[in-house]
């Protein structure tokens, strides 16, 4: 455990139980303000791995999250918010976490130390060469992220390894690793704190920057979102009129036409065209609505 710099004491939280409140709530912040440093060094690793996805997912592949404990949770996260967020299929982007879904709320009892488990989840999604795979481990050793890796190096899948410790199976494993050095934890061991942040930072960056190039973001606008409540209705319309320049009213008339597909809204209003001619010039587009507009 030592050889890890995951799990190594951290003599700037020494006698962290001792202190007072706020002297605990400032020895986090400082710690956490490395965070972002530790996850700049690594950005062309990120920038790689999105590049190597979004070839694969425009070819239909598949994106699969897995970990286990925090690093599985956080997997969790980020795939359940984008189709809400880009109104990506629920399939496009899953996330796997050692123990099924009772891990999510519960410890995974030994699930994360069965590296067959992992190679198991990868076949029965029939996992291929047009797939992309992310395995996220603090520690980079998890035997079942290991697994999974393993099994989508062997059909040809884009691998990608998250992970904080320098020199671990998963980065060797990987075909992008993505090792971000966050040191020891405030709370020694406890890889939810500093080393979960940054997994969370490199998550966030990677399904944006991926979401971004596929066309589901116009300019710095979610162009794709589903709006099922009255909220999201009003950013709809907010989105369609910061990017045409039309008033409320035109743009709701123009979303109502073409079913709330914002997409479809913008194209409508910028080239002033019907519901048809967006949606066809959208397809023949590749869905990019900045593509359309440029023509």
């Amino acid at each position: 455990m030592s050889e890890r710099i995951t799990e190594q004491n951290n003599s700037r939280s020494e006698n962290f139980s001792e202190k007072t409140t706020l002297e605990m709530v400032k020895i986090i912040n400082e710690e956490d303000k490395t965070v972002a440093l530790a996850v700049e060094k690594v950005l062309p690793s990120i920038a790689k791995a999105a590049d190597l996805a979004v070839d694969n997912l425009r070819r239909g592949g598949r994106m699969f999250y897995v970990g286990a404990g925090t690093s599985g949770r956080l997997g969790v996260i980020d795939a359940s918010e984008l189709p809400c967020t880009f109104g990506v299929d629920n399939g496009m982007v899953q996330a796997i976490i050692a123990g099924g879904k009772e891990a999510v709320y519960d410890a995974a009892m030994g699930d994360e130390d069965n590296k067959v488990g992992g190679e198991t989840a990868m076949k029965n999604l029939n996992v291929g060469k047009n797939d992309v795979v992310i395995g996220i481990a603090a520690s980079g050793r998890t035997p079942f992220v290991l697994g999974a890796i393993c099994a989508a190096n062997e059909v040809g899948a884009v691998t990608v390894g998250i992970c904080n410790n320098p020199g671990s199976e998963l980065a060797a494993l990987s075909g992008v690793a993505i090792v971000a050095e966050t040191g020891p934890e405030v709370i020694e061991g406890s890889t939810r704190m500093k080393a979960g942040t940054s997994q969370k930072m490199i998550l966030n960056m990677l399904s944006t920057v991926i979401m971004s190039k596929l066309g589901y973001v116009y300019k710095n606008y979610m162009v794709r979102m589903v709006p099922n409540n009255g909220k999201l209705f009003k950013r709809a319309v907010h989105i369609v009129s910061k990017c045409t320049g039309e008033d409320d009213k035109a743009c709701e008339t123009a979303l109502k036409k073409c079913g709330w597909k914002i997409d479809r809204a913008i194209v409508m209003l910028a080239l002033k065209v019907d519901e048809y001619a967006a949606a066809k010039l959208l397809e023949e587009n590749g869905n990019v609505v900045g593509k359309v507009l440029k023509r």
